[in-house]
């Protein structure tokens, strides 16, 4: 039943980089002190691959760490850990020097020193293959880097498919590997939609991986022309492929909210709303609270959390509230 209370008027949110997860929060504080033996004990007691692969990116994508991690892969230079950490990093600094845009508004010494450091980072990610040659996470990393470093849809498949014999299902991977596939990044939009469609129709009931479906309908929307993209993402056809998907993995009884679970919330509640599906985005905005995430929302604007209060308000209006 709907609350029908009316909340209080909020002007912007900050954006929670742990996602409201206290074990992340702990690894944020350590990773701005420079405390990488929390961020060691933290990781080393992480079992599940998703979540592993979540508190690592959590750890690692924080300004400054490129400051202290070397003091790590000194301190413990055997250990793949510190060159896990280091790798991931490496990655963030290298989009930070890019900039979130599309290539053609990137200048000639940003791609020099994104580039720079994501050799960097594939240095340290085949590395860590190598030490610890069960670790989902640097294989998902390593999807990233096939698609930063223009390697080419075959080789990004090729250690997507490393991952998949580690952990079929890892959210981080199959979120990367249907970017690859976007037609921006020399992918098509037919591609895409069978990557999604596929993974719906194969990963377990209750799979976070549900989400892919929403992303690729709002790629496919960013991607066509003004007056051609409203009528896409308001079709009945895309309504029912958001809903389906939803029914087998969020809304679904076997679903289970893991750290990171914002993010994938997020991106229905965004998608529903652009297909005026108020019913079920306000369900996915009352999950949320004030949780808004950077990404999906970026699709919209840098300013995120405008986006997300904006459409919010949309929503509870459209649903009397």
């Amino acid at each position: 039943m709907w609350p029908f209370r009316r909340r209080p008027k909020v002007e912007r949110l900050t954006t929670d980089p742990a996602m409201g997860d206290p074990v992340g929060a702990r690894l944020v504080t350590a990773a701005k002190q420079g405390d990488w033996r929390t961020i060691r004990d933290t990781l080393a007691a992480v079992e599940h691959p998703d979540d592993h692969t979540f508190y690592v990116r959590t750890a690692a994508y924080n300004s400054g760490v490129e400051r202290w991690i070397d003091d790590w892969v000194a301190a413990e230079p055997r250990s793949a850990l510190p060159l896990l950490v280091k790798g991931a990093h490496a990655i963030d600094w290298a989009w930070d020097a890019r900039g979130g845009g599309r290539a053609s508004t990137v200048g000639d010494e940003a791609f020099k020193l994104f580039f720079k450091r994501l050799k960097i980072a594939e240095d340290c990610l085949d590395e860590v293959t190598e030490r610890d040659p069960d670790s989902a996470t640097a294989w998902s990393f390593l999807v990233i880097l096939g698609r930063g470093r223009q390697l080419g849809v075959d080789e990004t498949r090729r250690r997507f498919e490393e991952v998949r014999r580690r952990h079929p299902w890892h959210l981080e991977a199959h979120d990367q590997m249907l970017q690859q596939l976007c037609r921006k990044w020399s992918g098509s939009h037919e591609q895409m939609h069978d990557f999604a469609r596929q993974t719906l129709a194969d990963m377990p009931a209750g799979s976070p991986l549900g989400r892919l479906t929403a992303i690729a309908h709002l790629e496919h929307w960013l991607d066509l022309p003004s007056g051609e993209d409203s009528a896409y993402i308001r079709s009945p056809e895309v309504g029912a492929a958001l809903l389906a998907a939803a029914d087998r993995s969020v809304r679904h009884p076997d679903y289970v909210r893991r750290p990171g679970w914002p993010s994938v919330a997020n991106s229905f509640a965004l998608a529903f709303t652009l297909n005026a599906n108020w019913p079920a985005a306000g369900e996915q905005f009352d999950l949320l609270g004030d949780l808004v995430t950077e990404w999906p929302w970026q699709y919209m604007h840098q300013l995120h959390d405008i986006y997300f209060l904006r459409f919010r308000n949309q929503v509870y209006s459209q649903l009397g509230r």
